[in-house]
C-alpha cells in the first residue's frame, strides 16, 4: 500500500473521503481541497490499495497540511492555502481521513507516520494539529502533547492543540 503525493487528478476521490469523514461544517469543500493541492502539493498525500479484480489502485486515505512558522493552527489557515510557507518550521495536519469502508486497518497510522517521517527528513521543528477530546489519546500514542484548548473555532466545536516536537 504505497503512500504518494496527491495530484489534482485525485481531487474527486479526495473530496469523497473528506465528505465521508467529517461533518459538513468541518469538512473542507471541493474548492478548498483544490486550493490546497495547488498551494502545497508536496504536503498532501494519499494512501492507495490495490484490490483484486480492480485494475487501478484505490485511494483509501488522505493526509494534508500546510507548513507554517506557527506552532498552533489558526482558523485563517483553513481558509487561505496561500498562508503556506514552504520554509516554515512547523508541519500542520489539516485532515487525516480514511474512507469509512477501510477503517481499522492501520491506514491512519501509516499516513500519520509518513507525515512525521517526512517532516523529520525535511528538518521541521515539529508537527501541529487540532483534534477533538476523544482523539487526544490517539495522537498522544505518536508522541503529541496536549497543549490545551485551541483558540480555533473551526466548525463550531471544541478543539485541542496537539504538538509533536521533532
Amino acid at each position: 500500500m504505497p503512500i504518494r503525493t496527491a495530484t489534482l487528478k485525485d481531487l474527486d476521490r479526495i473530496h469523497q473521503i473528506e465528505a465521508a469523514s467529517f461533518p459538513p461544517e468541518e469538512a473542507a469543500s471541493y474548492e478548498r481541497l483544490a486550493e490546497r493541492l495547488r498551494a502545497f502539493p508536496d504536503y498532501f498525500w494519499v494512501l492507495e490499495e490495490q484490490f483484486q479484480n480492480v485494475p487501478e489502485p484505490v485511494i483509501t486515505g488522505i493526509i494534508n497540511g500546510m507548513v507554517t512558522n506557527l506552532d498552533k493552527i489558526q482558523d485563517p489557515m483553513f481558509e487561505t492555502a496561500a498562508l503556506h510557507d514552504r520554509s516554515g518550521a512547523w508541519q500542520t495536519v489539516f485532515g487525516l481521513a480514511v474512507d469509512p469502508r477501510y477503517r481499522n486497518r492501520g491506514y491512519a497510522t501509516r499516513l500519520l507516520n509518513h507525515l512525521i517521517t517526512t517532516s523529520t527528513a525535511n528538518g521541521k521543528r515539529g508537527v501541529t494539529l487540532t483534534c477533538k477530546d476523544h482523539l487526544v489519546h490517539y495522537y498522544q500514542k505518536f508522541g503529541f502533547t496536549d497543549a490545551g484548548i485551541s483558540q480555533s473555532q473551526h466548525g463550531g466545536v471544541l478543539w485541542h492543540d496537539m504538538i509533536l516536537k521533532l
